[in-house]
């Protein structure tokens, strides 16, 4: 049953907390790191909001998930889109079967309200517009304004909130007034191979070694190689393999084979071969760049106008001419 509360006279349906159990395993100094941004020193101090900063998969939401848990506050997560809307992100207006409207506060404002820990998954993926916003939200003012619903929401000091961004081209780029308020930035890597294969464990504990040690093997030569396959994906083939030995246990198959067709299946043909994947990665990167300067595009390289004109070359020939 979802809890009510009324504002200035406006009743608002509040977002439901998420369970919370998850472990957070390795990398303890940026857990630390996050659990730091939200202290406060004093009654004048506030909390910070950061970015947690990584590749697709490597666990930014568990961070801040267990960062709460350590907190012992309850937790809410919103899943930023490039279709999001201001009023997706604060209160939204809903038809009810009486005719009314309702009014429905989403994750980050009840999380504002109820003081507990909000992150803002995939923040990076949202318009300027969403973010405008939660300007206010984010700096020394803590509160939100929703136009469709007539309010103004003081944020509950115990309330907490964290940004998730992945390092990918399928974002947007946040505008700089905003970006100065998520601060600090905290950089999740890619865990060791003990770390790795005690998450691949707690999260598959029935896994069979063998299954293990291959999955292991692969994602530890992808992170040495800068390739950006993640945990997840490890945990990902791993379920299908296992799927596919449980699917016939009669059948005479090594697991390997199983192994590699889930790695297939899951990960495509270039997961195959990793030093060639990273080989193709680099070519692609390199298409990306200028070949020359940018008064390549426009002035001869013999034009005295040309940024790289070199003058005393110009010099020495003349000299060469006159003798």
């Amino acid at each position: 049953m979802q809890d009510k509360i009324q504002i200035d006279g406006v009743s608002l349906t509040l977002s439901n907390p998420i369970t919370n159990e998850l472990q957070w395993i390795g990398q303890g100094e940026v857990l630390r790191q996050l659990l730091a941004c939200w202290l406060v020193v004093d009654d004048k101090d506030l909390p910070l909001a950061p970015r947690l900063v990584g590749p697709p998969g490597i666990g930014k939401t568990a961070l801040a998930m267990a960062a709460a848990k350590a907190r012992n506050q309850s937790l809410y997560i919103y899943q930023c889109t490039a279709d999001t809307r201001p009023e997706d992100l604060l209160i939204t207006p809903i038809l009810g079967s009486d005719g009314k409207i309702a009014y429905h506060a989403s994750p980050l404002v009840t999380a504002m309200i109820k003081g507990g820990v909000c992150i803002l998954d995939e923040g990076n993926r949202m318009n300027e517009k969403s973010w405008a916003s939660l300007a206010p939200l984010l700096d020394h003012r803590r509160y939100i304004e929703s136009i469709v619903a007539g309010v103004s929401i003081q944020a509950h000091r115990d309330f907490r909130c964290a940004v998730t961004m992945n390092q990918d081209d399928s974002t947007y780029e946040i505008p700089d007034y905003i970006m100065s308020r998520l601060q600090p930035s905290l950089a999740v890597g890619f865990p060791n191979r003990d770390d790795e294969l005690a998450i691949l464990k707690y999260h598959l504990p029935f896994a069979a070694e063998e299954l293990l040690t291959l999955t292991i093997d692969f994602l530890q030569q992808s992170h040495s190689l800068q390739l950006d396959y993640s945990a997840r994906d490890g945990i990902q083939l791993l379920r299908y393999a296992m799927k596919l030995l449980a699917q016939d246990p009669t059948h005479p198959v090594a697991k390997d084979q199983v192994w590699r067709q889930a790695l297939v299946s899951c990960l495509g043909e270039d997961a195959l071969d990793l030093q060639s994947a990273r080989e193709r990665k680099s070519r692609s990167l390199g298409a990306n760049t200028l070949p020359h300067g940018l008064g390549d595009f426009f002035l001869d390289p013999d034009d005295p106008m040309h940024p790289d004109f070199d003058d005393d070359s110009l010099d020495d020939d003349s000299l060469d001419d006159d003798r």
